[in-house]
């Protein structure tokens, strides 16, 4: 049953983001002006290839980069390349600096604003928004890290120690 958890915790992860992103929609509460966009699968496969396996979290990061294609876009390829690029620069910049807690956090937080620029990039380029680039920063870029950044300060801790512990009990 334990071998199920993590592929479990990122389906539901999954789910999850697209019910919070209908749920925090822009309403009149954020004045039609702000998008809350959750990279809560994304963090989670980054925070599994810095605390637990490189090779899983590149395969879970194609494997749900294919899927978001194919459930939420328009455009089969923008999350297959990008889920695995963002993860593994994060995983090489994980290399070079020191593994706490906070350091951890910022690069996690990085890698989810590499996602949101190569997303918003390959989008203007091929002309599917028409949002200026200040647009973009004020109303979807900063308040998706500022949620972003709540959802990792909550959930690093518990996941550190579930993806350790994973990845030993693969090694026995």
């Amino acid at each position: 049953m334990r071998k199920y958890l993590l592929p479990l915790l990122f389906i539901f992860l999954f789910v999850i983001e697209s019910t919070f992103a209908l749920m925090v929609a822009p309403t009149e509460m954020f004045a039609n002006e702000r998008w809350f966009i959750p990279h809560f699968l994304l963090g989670a496969i980054m925070l599994l290839v810095i605390f637990g396996s490189k090779k899983l979290g590149l395969l879970y990061a194609f494997i749900f980069g294919l899927l978001f294609d194919i459930v939420y876009t328009e455009i089969i390829g923008i999350n297959l390349f990008l889920f695995p690029v963002v993860t593994y620069i994060v995983y090489q910049l994980m290399k070079i600096l020191q593994n706490n807690l906070i350091v951890t956090t910022i690069i996690t937080l990085f890698g989810v604003a590499l996602m949101e620029l190569g997303s918003y990039g390959v989008n203007f380029i091929i002309s599917i928004t028409t949002m200026g680039f200040s647009d973009f920063i004020f109303s979807r870029f900063i308040p998706t890290l500022i949620l972003n950044l709540i959802f990792i300060i909550i959930v690093i801790f518990p996941l550190k120690k579930y993806f350790e512990r994973y990845v030993e009990r693969l090694s026995l």
